[in-house]
């Protein structure tokens, strides 16, 4: 074979046929684990080394990461001769666009890009221009997501805030004002953040003929990763870019479009071969990432979808064990399963880093943190902090930790930290005025506080001294739980919506808190069980001495991408995964079928889904829970069952 033919190598023929595919508008249908990388990066090398300029070829992805590995590989094939090429990201993209014509859109061409610490600043500032302050009104990174999501989305702004800011108690019209602000500063300061990069681009090749005539002439092939992520403003920057030429061959999986909530349209994809009637459509349907019974269970899942390119995954790999189906009492139950599961494992020759845990939800793993925590087994969690380290679960500690201890003056702090116009030097003064000592669960502690309080944290704090109250006169020990959920429903909950960009995901975080306190027998254990797994510093992390990588706990939508040996599905039951919300938003369960299907398809070998049959309620009961549709539509031989009792494992 001659260099030239060196993109040929290694490719299977489905593979050949997408990199062989004609000019024209080419959609390339790639199933997880099936090399959309090689036929990306090999289609790219035979347009070189058939004569196409790399100049006049673009590649574009989400990552740099992603793009630097593709034009690495590119470079193999093809050697230095495509140095020229054009690669990167969309804003990549559209930044060097931007360089070269931005005065043309009214900002001088050394525009400065805000990052996200900058942009925040930015917004504070247009706060503060209208007399609004972060403590008292919503906060800049919130109205900043609010912005993100219309822009990607386009969606009305106006929507989402009265969607997204409902219980926060502030006016959207205000809130909408600061918006306008925000976008009208950035322009007079000749600033971009980075979805205005997105934006301008996109102006540049619509609104400036110029412009957009001479990038649609020097691009003769586009290339497109992971299409089916895209926004439609990125959707509409690649048709109009290859527009002159019509070469745009875009690769990806319907099946793992999962970013919906970001501004991702996988209709996008959908509706490729409508805008482009004379589409090549190649499917990539050969695995090499899993065995066939792992593959079973991805295909059969995806039959049931609705809207879908439909395509069947084939195993390269020879036949090895079924997943298993594991019907568990509880979510405890569940987690003692996993440390059990992950230990046979071990013992049957997996390292530690083949194996993850993933779940639909972050407060789906608490459990099973606790557990490992417990039995000193080390874990690396790519979706985040360990649940007891995140500021809005320390925050509504507080209450619990003050009922316990009264001179727990960081409690204290925290608590009354969170209220409008109380800074340090304020909550100082106030642990002085209230003696340096407060129970939230003595009347007298309560409105000596309340008589102290300037008078805009007093209204604030008014519901939640009214619940209080009703805990207080109660008498005896107070549940911590329902401590807590007095002040979320009085003051937290909209708290989280002013502050928080993904308060739903925090809310799920605090209730689930809730409905574990009733496993304890007092506050004071509750509190003990808090501070032991705070201050556990070896049992959540990774091995500081350059020890081993430890077992993996992740979100799915963080696991996009990744593989390993094993893989444990956490809380497959109605309400939990799918997950009620995003039934209740989107009015079906396509997007969650698409998770499922992401989270099966990160296993190579084994498969454990996870099916607990009840979930422990705050007042000591149990809510009985449906298995998942997801499992049950499954076909009885396509996985191993096993039905666990209370205590079995």
């Amino acid at each position: 074979m001659t260099s030239a033919d060196a993109w040929r190598a290694g490719l299977n023929p489905q593979q050949l046929a997408a990199v062989e595919a004609p000019d024209g508008p080419v959609l390339v249908l790639a199933a997880a684990g099936t090399g959309k990388t090689r036929t990306l990066t090999h289609r790219v090398a035979r347009l070189v080394a058939e004569g196409v300029p790399p100049d006049r070829i673009l590649l574009v992805t989400f990552t740099n990461r992603a793009a630097r590995e593709m034009l690495e590989r590119a470079r193999g094939l093809a050697g230095e001769a495509v140095g020229g090429l054009w690669g990167g990201t969309f804003h990549h993209l559209a930044n060097r666009l931007l360089r070269r014509h931005a005065p043309k859109l009214g900002y001088p061409s050394d525009y400065l890009i805000l990052d996200t610490a900058d942009a925040k600043q930015l917004m504070k500032e247009s706060m503060a221009s209208l007399g609004f302050k972060p403590r008292d009104f919503v906060s800049p990174e919130v109205i900043r997501a609010l912005v993100s999501v219309a822009v990607n989305s386009r969606r009305p702004l106006e929507d989402l805030i009265g969607e997204r800011l409902a219980d926060s108690g502030a006016d959207p019209a205000d809130v909408l004002r600061v918006a306008e602000v925000y976008a009208r500063r950035k322009q007079e300061l000749g600033q971009m953040d980075f979805d205005d990069l997105l934006v301008n681009g996109l102006r540049l090749l619509t609104e400036v003929p110029a412009v957009g005539e001479g990038v649609a002439w020097q691009f003769r092939h586009v290339l497109v990763d992971e299409y089916q992520d895209t926004n439609p403003i990125q959707a509409e920057m690649m048709d109009r870019v290859a527009s002159r030429h019509g070469n745009l061959f875009v690769v990806g999986d319907d099946f793992q479009s999962i970013y919906g909530w970001r501004g991702a349209d996988f209709r996008n994809i959908l509706s490729f071969p409508e805008r482009y009637p004379r589409a090549t459509v190649v499917p990539l349907t050969i695995n090499y990432r899993s065995v066939p019974e792992v593959l079973e269970v991805a295909n059969a899942t995806m039959r049931e979808a609705v809207h879908q390119f439909p395509k069947t995954m084939e195993a390269v790999r020879e036949a090895y064990r079924r997943p298993v189906r594991v019907t568990l009492w509880d979510g405890q139950a569940q987690a003692r399963f996993v440390v059990a599961r992950l230990r046979a494992l071990l013992r049957e020759g997996y390292r530690p880093h083949e194996i993850a845990v993933l779940y639909r939800s972050h407060f789906q793993a608490l459990e099973t943190q606790m557990e490992l925590q417990k039995e000193q087994m080390p874990f690396l969690m790519l979706s985040g902090l360990r649940f007891y380290e995140q500021a809005h679960i320390k925050d509504v500690c507080a209450l619990p930790r003050l009922l316990a201890s009264p001179r727990d003056d960081l409690a204290f702090r925290r608590l009354l930290g969170l209220l409008p116009r109380v800074g340090a030097k304020t909550a100082d003064t106030l642990w002085t005025k209230v003696g340096r000592e407060f129970n939230p669960g003595s009347a007298v502690d309560l409105e000596r506080l309340v008589k102290a309080l300037p008078a805009a944290a007093r209204e604030i704090w008014a519901p939640v001294h009214e619940g209080l109250a009703k805990h207080a006169a109660r008498g005896g020990e107070p549940d911590p739980g329902g401590v807590i959920e007095t002040f979320l429903d009085a003051f937290y909950g909209g708290f989280l919506q002013r502050t928080y960009d993904n308060a739903p995901r925090r809310l799920d975080d605090i209730r689930e808190l809730v409905n574990q306190s009733a496993a304890f027998g007092s506050g004071a254990e509750f509190l003990h069980m808090i501070a032991l797994q705070s201050n556990l510093e070896d049992a959540g992390d990774v091995d500081g001495g350059g020890g081993p990588p430890p077992v993996t706990l992740s979100t799915i939508h963080q696991a996009k991408g990744l593989e390993w040996k094993a893989v444990i599905v956490l809380w497959l039951a109605e309400g939990m995964f799918p997950a009620a919300r995003s039934i209740a938003e989107s009015g079906d369960d396509a997007e969650e079928r698409r998770l499922f299907y992401v989270a099966a398809t990160r296993a190579q070998d084994e498969l454990y889904l996870c099916v607990p049959r009840t979930r422990r309620l705050r007042d000591g009961g149990v809510l009985p829970l449906d298995p998942s549709r997801f499992v049950e539509e499954l076909p009885k031989d396509t996985v191993d069952r096993v039905e666990s009792g209370p205590w079995n494992w």
